[in-house]
């Protein structure tokens, strides 16, 4: 018996006792047996003091705590999972499932775990009432999620026009995400700044040899942006997804890492959403309609926040890139298609395409035999292209060793097609908004 079935077999239930909503906090109750945990959520209070419909927001706020729960349930995986505090629907509860299985696929994968979406998890509600909300709310401007990285600064930049009624929303600020903001122009008063803290109990049991592994953040960080959008009264929550991110991480299967920045969650969410709060603010990604090459393309553009971004999940408690990961690695091969060396290195503080220990990552990063990275990375389509552009950039001449052994063979040598005139239909920018993606020429940049 595996880890898995052994912790199902001890653990039989995962309980979602509570949650408080305090004038500068959400509070969370979960429970398993003994253990029990209380993630929190803190802001200033008057992120939420002007809320116009408290039972919307109440409601919000359960719903933001059945996205946190899974990161606690994956920990021992209970067969069984009781909502205490909250109604749902069937077509609720199958909503939820879907997230939760597709947002765990990587776990799964990672720990062994043989199971399905109809077996895996079982919830149970304490009623099936249906709770529908509709407003005339519409609200004014953007809520525009700042990670620090290359992907929410070219968000930020084609959004400019709109600056006056925007504020950026950053989870658990940190050098790079306020800096990316304030270099972008925004204000302190712009900015709405919340802190989640991940109760120690989790941690204590990861360490003592319960479950751990990855899950569908991206999917939080949608709930909670929806609390902040509605509470501030914006539009929009422009997010920075792109069209690489529905790339599968393992071939032949639909193990996503980035599932919960998927299109069809983006879909999936913009529904529930609708359906159950009303049509405003309205989720959707700005960058959906362009690939990762598009996006490295246009974010070169804007060398001011070379000093300042940074999306390196090892280096982010400390503002710094790692330079010795995967991410890394990524991001350092799609802009030396564009930069110096000299450049890069100011970056990430080395020429990481010249060191021979990064040669699984690369290979990961590059050939289609290999997994890909479990990190938020583009397509293999596109870093082969970052890569041909960086060596014909140089020549073809005195290339860091990487580089040159993937280009050892001169005479094999085939130029990629452009990805310069790529445009993802399925997308859900405005229509008020398309003509600042559709406009950007590529090929002249």
């Amino acid at each position: 018996m595996g880890k898995f079935e052994q912790l199902r077999e001890k653990h039989k239930e995962f309980i979602y006792k509570s949650y408080e909503i305090k004038d500068d906090s959400f509070i969370f109750h979960f429970k398993i047996d003994e253990y029990e945990f209380a993630p929190c959520w803190s802001f200033a209070p008057e992120l939420i003091k002007n809320v116009k419909d408290k039972q919307l927001l109440d409601y919000a706020v359960f719903s933001l705590g059945m996205a946190e729960l899974v990161s606690y349930w994956k920990c021992a995986c209970p067969p069984v999972v009781k909502i205490n505090c909250g109604s749902l629907t069937d077509e609720q509860i199958k909503w939820w499932k879907k997230l939760y299985f597709n947002g765990l696929g990587e776990f799964f994968y990672k720990n062994g775990i043989k199971t399905d979406v109809d077996s895996f998890m079982t919830i149970i509600p304490c009623s099936n009432n249906e709770k529908i909300f509709s407003s005339s709310y519409e609200g004014k401007g953007f809520l525009i999620p700042v990670g620090g990285g290359k992907d929410s600064v070219v968000t930020l930049e084609l959004l400019s026009g709109y600056k006056n009624q925007n504020a950026c929303y950053i989870i658990n600020p940190r050098g790079a995400t306020l800096n990316c903001a304030h270099t972008a122009g925004y204000t302190d008063s712009q900015i709405i700044g919340v802190k989640r803290t991940i109760d120690k109990q989790l941690l204590e049991l990861n360490a003592a040899g319960y479950l751990n592994g990855h899950t569908p953040l991206s999917a939080v960080i949608a709930f909670s942006s929806w609390i902040f959008a509605y509470c501030s009264g914006k539009k929009y929550i422009a997010l920075s997804n792109e069209s690489s991110a529905n790339e599968a991480n393992v071939a032949g299967t639909a193990i996503n890492h980035q599932y919960s920045k998927s299109t069809e969650f983006e879909s999936d969410f913009r529904y529930y959403t609708k359906k159950f709060y009303g049509n405003y603010p309205e989720y959707f990604s700005m960058l959906r309609p362009w690939s990762e090459w598009q996006i490295t393309k246009k974010f070169v553009q804007y060398p001011k926040y070379f000093p300042v971004f940074q999306s390196c999940n090892l280096g982010s408690k400390t503002d710094t890139w790692c330079a010795n990961c995967a991410k890394c690695l990524y991001v350092y091969i799609m802009l030396s298609a564009f930069l110096t060396d000299e450049q890069l290195v100011s970056i990430f503080g080395k020429d990481m395409l010249n060191y021979e220990e990064y040669r699984d990552l690369f290979n990961g990063l590059v050939y289609q035999d290999y997994d890909k990275p479990f990190e938020c990375v583009g397509t293999k389509k596109e870093i082969n292209l970052a890569l041909y552009t960086a060596a014909k950039k140089r020549k073809f001449e005195n290339l860091p060793l990487l580089l040159k052994e993937h280009f050892e063979d001169q005479d094999t040598i085939t130029e990629p097609e452009t990805l310069d005139n790529f445009f993802d239909e399925k997308n859900f920018v405005p229509n008020e908004l398309i003509n600042l993606i559709t406009e950007v020429d590529f090929e002249r940049l």
